[in-house]
């Protein structure tokens, strides 16, 4: 299916300024370790992460990984829990929250992740094509109804996180960065990072 769209160039579709954010230049992220990273290296066409501020210094990191086969488990995007662990960080599950969008309610999973006295809230969700679901039982629905379409789906995994452990103002400060973030796509791509 990625044959048939406008193709997804990443590093324009994230630029290093919108709206009220600009990027964050040599901020470090999470990442997996060298292993686990030749594995995404090979599931993923493209990845791009980034760092964003506020003019109040506030920071989101910003993470995507398309992939242009999503087809099964095999080969779809993966869950950041596994990339956080690798690293060392205890994830505790928060739970699945809906962000209302204008078009949408999308779904997004919550995670706090903690290594030592560092704290990361994150926020993620997947897509397949033009829908926007969590790994999981949604994802494997998904995956069924385009393969007895004979289509294989592409997607991407979109990780927002924040450092700091206080969840109402880091989880309200990501849902305001996701929407800006999808109100500066192009219509075209809107619904391929969020959905339908």
């Amino acid at each position: 299916m990625a044959d048939t769209k406008p193709k997804l160039v990443l590093d324009r579709l994230a630029p290093a300024q919108f709206g009220e954010w600009r990027e964050l230049r040599n901020v470090a992220q999470v990442l997996p370790d060298p292993t686990v990273q030749a594995m995404l290296d090979s599931l993923y066409s493209q990845t791009v992460s980034r760092t964003y501020v506020n003019s109040k210094g506030q920071q989101v990191m910003l993470t995507i990984a398309y992939g242009n086969d999503q087809s099964s488990e095999v080969t779809a995007a993966h869950r950041p829990e596994f990339c956080y662990r690798g690293a060392g960080f205890d994830i505790k599950d928060i739970g699945i929250f809906e962000l209302p969008l204008p078009s949408s309610k999308l779904k997004v999973r919550h995670l706090v992740g903690t290594r030592g006295a560092y704290t990361e809230l994150i926020s993620y969700w997947v897509t397949l094509d033009e829908t926007a679901t969590l790994p999981g039982i949604g994802r494997k629905l998904a995956q069924l109804r385009y393969g007895l379409q004979g289509l294989i789906a592409d997607g991407m995994l979109v990780r927002v996180s924040t450092p700091g452990a206080d969840q109402a103002v880091g989880f309200e400060l990501q849902n305001t960065f996701i929407r800006d973030f999808r109100q500066q796509l192009p219509d075209e791509f809107k619904p391929r990072f969020v959905g339908k």
